[in-house]
């Protein structure tokens, strides 16, 4: 089932401009730094925890639909939720046209 594209791309450009803002307050680094307390290290770990399934379920759809997957996968690990937002959009993007 493929999400619809209008709810996915305004997901993806809200948190775009408060990922902007924040990388703007805090720079990139800032955004991992901040975590190293009891409670930010688990949303850390949570959020490596869920990109890693994101990578493992997108590499079978990928499979599946014979998509390339690793672009995504590279910007997953280094952008986090946004690879996985990405494969989504331009997947939903692709069923829309096709």
């Amino acid at each position: 089932m493929r999400l619809p594209f209008i709810p996915l791309l305004l997901v993806t450009a809200a948190f775009a401009a408060y990922t902007a803002y924040v990388i703007w307050q805090v720079g990139y680094i800032g955004i991992f730094t901040g975590q190293f307390h009891v409670a930010g290290m688990q949303v850390l770990l949570d959020l490596v925890i869920v990109c890693g399934l994101a990578i493992l379920w997108m590499i079978q759809d990928a499979r599946r639909s014979g998509r390339q997957v690793w672009p995504y996968v590279l910007l997953t690990l280094t952008a986090g939720s946004f690879g996985p937002l990405f494969y989504l959009l331009l997947g939903s993007r692709s069923a829309e046209q096709g």
